[in-house]
């Protein structure tokens, strides 16, 4: 995985067999009584090959780890690193031993049937996630690794739960940046009163890390809620293997799971860091968690005959760019610089397909075209748009607050006081069923402002069907102020699940004098080859070079200029989001500079600089 540029992660990709390393030993090995590890070699804290003398000399904080597997010896190396070079508050725990982390820290048996695929830290030093591959078999298995706890860490690790929750019960913790401060001063204090005197630093830190994990976190899902790969986390029941959807490999069973009274106590609170309730009497729940993530949960057997369930749609934090839809394949350049040039010039959109399909995150890619001083207004039911602009309103519905009804903020109310607002850009999540919501979206878009959404339909001719018939019923007159319709799919490229858009289509008024519709195809794509090729004319890019008078030159240079630009992005891997904001803006700022620089092969990627993109970001 590259580097974003915007605080990603890396992903270790792992081709080493679980096999120990028989090769002929080096002079290193001969000296170790525990044997070879990472080729053979024994390091020290800093990576440097070391000798017994020299861990006799340096103590056994400092001593080398030898492990009998290359990859069980890295983790080992790199969680030994981190404590050696980590600012720790040694008045509650010191860096554990050498030995402690060695014995104590991890359970590497995995290794003994299964092949490593990849790996990526999720909250170094306590918790990895690994794609493993069992032995003889094809299927990939999602696997969280956390400190192994003995029975009497466990014994401890209860009792510590029992005395926080009776000293936190009555504290006000209303800031999330706050409640993790506060509990983990508490809890160090309660730690260090009830178990340092039993117990070793090494044992110290685990059990903080669990409490942390537990209390401020999600509990044993949070190592998953950290991985930037991961999109759903779905729990089905009781004794169930979590099943996670991951970016690349797709739907994955995991190692966690959880038993009948767990998974209860688990559901109850996630309905609370989600400010609902949940109840046997109201079992259904739908909300968002503190980080955006939705989350939407049954309680209880009564309505699921496998016990209590949730699925949590995880919020990016960083969205995809264009240029990330470009090297994924979304989309070719050609697209990308079509939707710039249309999205630039006020014509509107809808974003199409089914569940998982990328529908808004195409919505949100493309937004990052909407010239960088317009007044967007977006209008969702839950936290999914992120744009970069600073003239951007963000509105979310809400629920009632009262059992009268009091207190309902609707998508429909949401919209009319949007218009009030004098948008130039409408962005709208959905339109699902709300005939109000979809006639409010089209009157919009007659009235002069750009507007763009999503529904759920696998064709064009599945979304002008939802729109013009019941429950929506929108007329053909105000469906034909649409400009242009994406088709998202899901489909399969060399056995993996991938998106893809599958065309791209202009609205148009038929022959009968605006009585009916027709769809005009500008983009397709060939599932043969897995590219996207232009099949006609664009009527909507014609329209805007009539509406600029531009002749064919002139719309020829605009629409070429931002397939040069976005593909320079791509072959110099500029992808991040702040780096693309960045680009974009300055496209905006001094395109025929930037241009006359790509064609000459003088532009360098710090050039693609404009004033305040770290404040535009945060």
């Amino acid at each position: 995985m590259r580097d974003r540029g915007d605080g990603s992660q890396h992903r270790s990709r792992v081709t080493v067999s679980s096999e120990t390393d028989n090769s002929e030993p080096t002079p290193t090995e001969e000296h170790s009584e525990s044997g070879p590890e990472d080729g053979g070699f024994q390091f020290n804290g800093e990576g440097e090959t070391t000798s017994r003398a020299d861990e006799a000399a340096t103590g056994p904080s400092a001593g080398h780890i030898v492990a009998d597997h290359p990859i069980k010896g890295e983790i080992l190396r790199e969680t030994q690193e981190w404590f050696r070079t980590a600012d720790l508050d040694e008045s509650f725990a010191e860096a554990p031993e050498t030995e402690f982390i060695k014995s104590n820290f991890f359970d590497f048996s995995y290794l003994d049937d299964h092949e490593e695929v990849e790996r990526i830290w999720v909250d170094k030093p306590y918790a990895y996630v690994s794609i493993l591959q069992r032995h003889g078999e094809e299927k990939l298995r999602y696997h969280v690794h956390e400190p192994e706890l003995s029975e009497f860490e466990e014994y401890v690790r209860d009792d510590l739960e029992k005395i926080l929750r009776n000293s936190l019960m009555y504290q006000d913790l209303e800031e999330e940046e706050d409640r993790e401060v506060v509990f983990e001063r508490k809890a160090e204090e309660i730690i260090t009163d009830h178990a340092a005197a039993t117990v070793s630093d090494g044992t110290l830190l685990k059990l903080k890390y669990y409490l942390l994990r537990d209390f401020v976190h999600l509990g044993p899902i949070e190592p998953i809620m950290r991985d930037p790969a991961i999109e759903d986390i779905s729990c089905d029941g009781i004794g169930i293997p979590v099943y996670v959807y991951h970016a690349e490999h797709r739907d994955l069973k995991s190692n966690i799971s959880f038993d009948g009274s767990e998974l209860s106590s688990f559901a109850l609170r996630l309905a609370q860091r989600a400010g609902e309730q949940i109840s046997v009497s109201e079992p259904l729940m739908d909300g968002t968690l503190p980080d955006g993530s939705r989350v939407q949960l049954t309680f209880g057997s009564d309505v699921s005959t496998r016990g209590s369930n949730f699925t949590i749609r995880k919020f990016a934090n960083v969205p995809l760019t264009p240029v990330d839809l470009i090297e994924t394949g979304t989309f070719s350049v050609e697209q990308m610089a079509y939707f710039w040039l249309a999205i630039e010039n006020n014509r509107s959109l809808i974003f199409s397909g089914g569940t998982g399909s990328g529908k808004t995150t195409s919505m949100n890619a493309v937004s990052m075209f909407i010239p960088e001083d317009s007044k967007v207004v977006s209008i969702e039911d839950t936290r999914e748009i992120t744009l970069p602009h600073d003239n951007w309103i963000q509105s979310l519905t809400r629920e009632s607050i009262t059992s009268e009804g009091r207190g309902e903020v609707t998508m429909y109310q949401l919209l009319q006081a949007a218009l009030r607002q004098r948008p130039e850009y409408l962005l709208v999540g959905e339109i699902r069923t709300e005939q109000d919501v979809a006639f409010t979206f089209f009157q919009a878009i007659g009235t002069g402002h750009t507007a763009y959404t999503t529904i759920h339909a696998e064709s064009v001719e599945g979304v002008l069907n939802r729109l013009e018939n019941d429950p929506l019923a929108v007329p053909v007159q105000m469906v034909l102020e649409l400009d242009i319709v994406s088709i998202q799919k899901q489909t399969f490229k060399s056995g993996d699940r991938v998106r893809r858009n599958d065309g791209v289509t202009e609205i148009r008024a038929g022959d009968d004098a605006g009585e009916s519709v027709r769809a005009i195809d500008v983009f397709q794509r060939d599932a043969d080859t897995d590219t996207h090729r232009k099949v006609n004319k664009s009527a909507v890019l014609q329209d805007i070079a009539d509406d600029r008078g531009w002749g064919a030159r002139e719309l020829g240079e605009a629409l070429n200029d931002r397939e040069e630009f976005l593909q320079y992005l791509v072959d110099e891997g500029i992808d991040g989001y702040r780096d693309v904001t960045a680009a974009i803006h300055a496209f905006g700022n001094d395109r025929e500079q930037l241009m006359r620089q790509v064609t000459e092969g003088t532009l360098a990627p710090d050039d693609l600089t404009v004033e305040d993109a770290d404040e535009l970001y945060q």
